[in-house]
């Protein structure tokens, strides 16, 4: 069960767990996201299955979470002979901020439209109630 909203806001939150919070990402795809990060040039599914000491398709399935997140690119590379290969990198960091910041905004306007439902069903039943006589 997941922490209440006053129980998340006590704890200290961390850069990486952002992550999670947003997209409920797991540690492996955490751990893609950052090999992709740390190494200077896009990856192979192989070559990031090896990174994180995982099977292929295990890693190919947290490529594909960051991929359907935005966390992640894909790029595919031809062969001159024919054929081709995908390769990954990471998305511009300011992209995948501003899209956290949208999703965030939507968040707080969807709560605040909660707060104010909330405010008024029971706000009317109490001025429906009747008055308490002395």
């Amino acid at each position: 069960m997941p922490d209440s909203m006053s129980e998340q806001l006590q704890q200290d939150m961390v850069c990486e767990g952002l992550l999670e919070c947003f997209h409920g990402l797991k540690q492996l795809d955490r751990d893609v996201f950052q090999a992709l990060v740390t190494t200077d040039e896009p990856l192979t599914v192989d070559e990031i299955a090896e990174a994180v000491d995982r099977e292929r398709s295990t890693a190919y399935r947290a490529v594909q979470r960051l991929i359907q997140t935005g966390f992640i690119e894909k790029e595919q590379i031809n062969y001159d002979q024919g054929g081709y290969y995908h390769v990954y990198s990471p998305t511009d960091p300011s992209k995948i901020t501003d899209d956290m910041q949208r999703m965030l905004n939507d968040w707080y306007a969807k709560m605040g439209q909660l707060i104010q439902e909330f405010e008024n069903k029971y706000e009317q039943s109490e001025t429906s109630a009747p008055a308490a006589e002395s």
